[in-house]
């Protein structure tokens, strides 16, 4: 490796370990102080707390380090801009796009940290982090397999759900099992399906036994749409349902044609699948902005305008692929086209800005 090369590899991480451990830093700080109120309520122990807060520091890594590649880029070029190195290299014949070679290679290599953390680490630790903060602190009565189904236990009652579609607030293949004092089946509803709607469950294609007490059977009644008095909400199983993150791609997968076979809609989770592959690619995408904005050639402007427009362009990147992703959510954009739009369009702003800088 030539000593350019070295020296930008050596300054752009040394001020992305800066970065990142200060923001790291913030974020456990800001969650400390909202959620340490819950523990101690719950009476759940420090050590456990400490615990949580260790097991969500991948995700939140996961989370920012395109931010921080991107400002330790700005940084990085920004300085060498100050003090005229620039310029130097430029007088000497060296062209920003041979500076960019290196940077292209961090990106990459960040891009596959990334994705390594988002498919291997992170669906374990905040797997971990969730069964603490709803088992151990909200005291979550439901149970959710490996498969997705959902068992939540009420008072003398039982409920199993196959698969919930938070957007939609559909419960599919829906069970609820009514049990006397003596612990003895006297109800069974089966469901097609059932949707939250003005404040209370209609489920719809019903199965319904009642047990006869005089003989001892069960009598069985058909209905085609009721409502249904059930002790949770939608806002209950969206917290308790496994979350994308907690799955890895290979499982994500397999879930999804699952769900499929069993005719359900699985378009929220192919969006999400996309997302786990489109994601990484965010840190190539980041550093062709920051060389982009950092070496524009504008000395009079600052670092500190060029660190602003970094984080507003961070922010709009964000913006903008929350919205394509709901976008894929709502059956509005195909899964593909809602997981990738927002790095299409970054990345020909970032080819644009590198080629207004040289």
């Amino acid at each position: 490796m030539l000593i350019i090369n070295k020296y930008l590899t050596k300054e752009i991480l040394k001020y992305f370990s800066i970065m990142l451990a200060m923001i790291v830093g913030m974020y456990i700080a800001v969650d400390f102080f909202e959620r340490i109120d819950n523990f101690i309520k719950a009476g759940v122990p420090l050590s456990k707390a400490f615990i949580f807060f260790i097991f969500k520091i991948p995700f939140i890594i996961a989370q920012i380090i395109p931010v921080c590649i991107l400002l330790a880029v700005i940084i990085a070029f920004g300085l060498m801009t100050k003090n005229n190195e620039i310029i130097a290299l430029k007088s000497s014949g060296v062209s920003i796009y041979y500076l960019l070679r290196p940077v292209l290679l961090i990106g990459l290599l960040f891009s596959i940290l990334l994705f390594f953390l988002s498919e291997a680490i992170v669906p374990i630790t905040m797997g971990n982090a969730n069964k603490i903060w709803l088992g151990d602190v909200r005291k979550e009565s439901a149970v959710i397999s490996k498969e997705k189904n959902i068992w939540i236990k009420g008072n003398r009652l039982i409920t199993h759900i196959k698969y919930y579609n938070p957007e939609d607030k559909a419960v599919f293949g829906i069970t609820i099992n009514n049990f006397d004092k003596d612990f003895k089946l006297i109800r069974r509803v089966d469901a097609k399906k059932g949707v939250f709607e003005k404040g209370k469950w209609f489920l719809h294609e019903i199965v319904e036994q009642n047990l006869n007490k005089e003989d001892g059977n069960y009598k069985i009644t058909f209905h085609k749409k009721r409502a249904e008095e059930l002790d949770f909400l939608p806002e209950d199983l969206k917290r308790v349902i496994k979350k994308s993150e907690e799955m890895s791609f290979k499982e994500l997968l397999s879930y999804i044609k699952k769900i499929e076979i069993e005719g359900y809609n699985a378009a929220i989770y192919k969006v999400d699948l996309y997302a786990k592959s489109a994601f990484p690619f965010v840190c190539i995408i980041m550093c062709m902005l920051g060389t982009g904005i950092a070496v524009k050639g504008k000395i009079s402007a600052g670092l500190a305008v060029n660190i602003v427009c970094g984080i507003m362009a961070v922010f709009l990147y964000w913006v903008f692929y929350s919205f394509c992703i709901s976008l894929g959510y709502g059956d509005m954009l195909p899964p593909f086209i809602a997981a990738w739009t927002a790095n299409l369009v970054f990345l020909c702003f970032g080819v644009i800005t590198l080629l207004n800088s040289d």
